[in-house]
């Protein structure tokens, strides 16, 4: 009955960062995350929906929920942040939903970070922890640049390898511009990631041939056969190389889960995953005055954009622009999100 009259709530209706955070901590809250720990998730989902990555955003209320019901996620972990070095330190995330872990860890980078002026943390013990973006952005808020990373379940295989070994384990830059805008890189390691092939599927479309090959290893425009399949790496060779590189630092340094061993929350979703994550910050004032950096920070973008466009229709950007306009639109404007996932927090929240 509840979902009947929740999905009643129209795609029209724009609704504020302020609600859809209230509604947020409220739905998490009501899958049995403390109140600190539901307001972290909901943090780090609604600026992923403000940016425009909604495929990350609190549609995530669906699988984090269904992992959570089933016991695969640890709604009340307790999350341990040990001291390692003066510089570096590692969270046991105890197998909490990912961006309770995500912000435990980004919490302690900038801790270290404004100590020691760099600041190094492996996580272990997570699960997925949203889109590195949100994470790039808070502490280039407080003025750190960062670069962070995860891994994530197998679904590229090895160059020239034929079953998937390597996850598309996202990879994220980000440098503080005071008074302006910062720079955001959020990538992952392949063309695109599953869940656009997904939406695909949804809608009855084809994909283009570089996004994916089918599980013969065979490049394929076929949406359902792609989710059979494996992903393709960004860069052949090159993203393949990348990607194990994340891993390296997000997995095996952090004693976290690595390649194969790697559960996959769609197969297994009541065991851990055991995701690692790594979060390093610089401290950007110990490097000059904030008018030192901004100054810096404009000119770069200035020489950038000053490059003549090819297509008049679209200007020459910097990493995150597109984000940043989107997060300035909706929370000046607010946003709509789909009927079933409103339903759903609206659920959750009950």
């Amino acid at each position: 009955m509840t979902s009947t009259i929740t999905t009643t709530t129209t795609t029209a209706t724009a609704h504020t960062e302020a609600a859809l955070l209230d509604l947020g901590t409220r739905a998490f809250q009501g899958l049995g995350l403390p109140p600190d720990d539901a307001a972290d998730v909901a943090r780090i989902l609604v600026l992923a929906d403000l940016f425009g990555l909604h495929t990350h955003g609190l549609s995530r209320a669906e699988s984090y929920g269904e992992r959570l019901n089933s016991g695969g996620i640890n709604a009340t972990p307790d999350i341990v942040v040990t001291d390692i070095a003066p510089a570096l330190r590692v969270v046991d995330g105890d197998n909490g939903v990912g961006p309770v872990v995500g912000m435990h860890a980004l919490r302690a980078a900038m801790e270290v970070a404004g100590t020691c002026g760099i600041g190094m943390v492996f996580a272990r013990g997570s699960n997925h922890f949203g889109p590195v973006s949100p994470y790039s952005l808070l502490a280039a808020e407080q003025g750190y640049a960062s670069i962070i990373g995860s891994n994530a379940t197998t679904t590229i295989a090895p160059w020239g390898g034929g079953d998937a070994r390597l996850g598309n384990s996202p990879l994220g830059f980000g440098v503080p511009n005071p008074g302006g805008r910062p720079f955001l890189l959020d990538m992952a390691m392949s063309v695109v990631a599953r869940a656009k092939i997904r939406a695909a599927l949804k809608r009855g479309e084809a994909i283009p041939d570089t996004w994916a090959t089918d599980s013969r290893g065979v490049p394929t425009t076929d949406p359902r056969a792609a989710l059979d399949g494996f992903l393709m790496p960004i860069g052949g060779h090159k993203g393949y190389g990348l990607a194990l590189m994340v891993d390296l630092f997000a997995g095996l340094l952090s004693n976290a889960a690595y390649l194969t061993h790697v559960k996959s929350w769609v197969d297994a979703p009541d065991e851990p995953q055991n995701l690692g994550h790594f979060f390093i910050l610089i401290d950007t004032r110990r490097l000059g005055s904030t008018a030192w950096l901004a100054r810096r920070m404009n000119d770069f973008a200035a020489i950038l954009h000053g490059s003549p466009a090819v297509d008049a229709e679209r200007p020459v950007i910097v990493p995150g622009e597109i984000e940043l306009d989107r997060l300035e639109r909706h929370r000046a404007h607010g946003i709509t999100l789909d009927a079933d996932t409103m339903a759903l927090l609206q659920r959750y929240a009950a």
